[in-house]
């Protein structure tokens, strides 16, 4: 697996030049007493380099407070606290602090969020895979049939969950929002502004929500990501350009990647807390933490970072969220044994370990509670790139694949996912980051038609509402007679596909 640009699980490289775009217990019961004077050093050096931290607090307000104060005498500064969930982002240039923090009573757990200092970052542009060309637009339009936008015909992956038959029936409901906690949402797009929610869209680079008006939008030379996974979710039936999985629902952008492409700790759990708290019904979520691709719990550092991303999930689930997150594109089997990771830590210089993905975890995506989804393509086949395991991929949707592989049927000529861009573009991107909102968009149609569903139900109709996929034995991608991957589980429920191909029709009618 070759990594390109951001160095993320959206960067990965296919034959054929084919770049992939990626990818319950609340808090512990009992307040803690007070921090004694003496578990804090009377002296703390602060000529370290600034690290960014998370605290996560024991027990209720009371404890928080005292924790709070044990921070500032231990050289750290607090960013923001998110009381609700127990979890504090400080700020500190004592090399030590991380250390002395974790021995004050009242707190669980705390640890770095990255490797690498805090320094302005550098932007690292990352261009769609494919640009809709003017020619298959022109061609698209005319093959369009009178109740269909004109670049429909392009988009192999509605009908492959019944989207196109959806659609007769219901587009989703206005009272329901999408979440895209992403690298930021070009609201302005013709095909996202009719469908846009301004009030649950933010930024949280930085882990303290920026509310100013477009804080919320990828920057000119930011990635156009969180864009493209917006209109697969929402992209309008309006008669310009394409139609997503349910048009008819809101989509919310929520920035927390850093220019450079990075998600960090403190801005997933900004995103996740802004959602619970304003309404959204429905997250996505493709990207995996860094800068750790597998959070270890035996490490101090990673077990904080798996146990704030964990609090922060719940919540939101708790406020009526249903968390989907994408299985990631390393083709590895998040089932097996052991795995090997070669690119942990990404923001400095990665090592390799061995890990076992039971105990180390891709956060949000193995998260108990998220919905995690492998990618197919255009044939139905698991996608080449996408990771699989029997028990953690809960359900699959289209990703998109190299068109080798997979080519689809005419008249759409493109094997990956064809979606909106920034400025008002389309372009093609495939990886498990296409797949995911598929399911986001599919559960935000379930929630249109039971709008009292809680989060339990709508996963378990979603569950129950996809189209059982048996194993595909052997897997051979390729062709080249070497099997690519071994399925595990039987029709109903395997490592390949979950509980099975994600069935918008089902939504809405059942």
């Amino acid at each position: 697996m070759a990594h390109l640009g951001s160095r993320r699980r959206r960067a990965l490289a296919l034959p054929a030049g084919l770049a992939l775009t990626a990818s319950l217990g609340f808090l512990p019961a009992g307040a803690a007493s007070a921090a004694p004077v003496d578990e804090v050093p009377a002296a703390v050096r602060t000529d370290g380099p600034k690290m960014s931290y998370v605290v996560n607090v024991k027990g209720g307000h009371g404890t928080a407070k005292a924790v709070k104060k044990a921070i500032a005498q231990a050289g750290g500064t607090v960013v923001v606290a998110y009381d609700q969930i127990g979890v504090v982002v400080v700020h500190s240039q004592n090399p030590a602090f991380a250390d002395t923090i974790r021995s004050v009573r009242g707190v669980e757990s705390a640890g770095a969020t990255r490797t690498k200092p805090l320094a302005p970052a550098a932007d690292m542009a990352i261009d769609s895979e494919r640009p809709l060309t003017a020619e298959e637009a022109k061609k698209s339009a005319g093959q369009a049939a009178s109740d269909q936008d004109p670049l429909e015909p392009l988009q192999w992956d509605l009908p492959a969950i019944k989207a196109d038959k959806a659609h007769e029936k219901s587009l989703g409901s206005k009272k329901v929002t999408v979440a895209v906690i992403d690298t930021g949402v070009d609201d302005t797009h013709p095909d996202l502004a009719p469908n846009f929610d301004r009030k649950a869209s933010v930024s949280c680079v930085g882990g303290v929500p920026d509310t100013a008006d477009g804080a919320w939008r990828p920057g000119p030379d930011e990635s156009d990501h969180g864009t493209h996974v917006a209109g697969t979710i929402a992209a309008a039936k309006n008669g310009v350009g394409i139609t997503g999985i349910a048009p008819g629902v809101k989509v919310s952008g929520i920035k927390v990647s850093q220019p450079d492409g990075f998600f960090y700790t403190e801005a997933v759990v900004c995103g996740f807390v802004w959602a619970a708290e304003h309404g959204v019904d429905v997250t996505n979520n493709s990207y995996y933490t860094d800068p750790w691709l597998f959070n270890c719990k035996n490490d101090e550092d990673q077990k904080a970072l798996v146990d704030a991303v964990a609090r922060a999930t719940r919540y939101a689930e708790r406020k009526g969220a249903v968390n989907v997150a994408a299985a990631g594109n390393s083709r590895m089997d998040l089932a097996a044994d052991e795995l090997t990771d070669t690119s942990s830590p990404n923001d400095t210089t990665p090592g390799e370990r061995v890990i076992n993905p039971r105990e180390c975890l891709d956060i949000p995506t193995q998260i108990p509670g998220v919905v995690t989804v492998s990618a197919l393509g255009a044939k139905g086949l698991k996608s080449s790139y996408s990771n699989y395991g029997h028990g953690v991929v809960d359900i699959s949707a289209p990703g998109g694949d190299s068109t080798r592989y997979q080519a689809p049927d005419a008249p759409a000529v493109d094997g990956r996912i064809l979606s909106t861009l920034p400025g008002g573009g389309y372009g093609y991107k495939a990886g498990t980051s296409m797949a995911s909102p598929h399911v986001a968009g599919v559960a935000a149609l379930i929630k249109s038609t039971h709008p009292y569903a809680p989060p339990a139900l709508v996963k378990g109709l979603l569950y129950a509402q996809a189209d059982d996929t048996a194993c595909t034995d052997p897997y051979d991608i390729d062709g080249n007679g070497t099997v690519d991957a071994v399925c595990e589980g039987g029709e109903r429920d395997n490592g390949f596909y979950g509980t099975g191909v994600t069935d918008a029709l089902d939504a809405v009618r059942r």
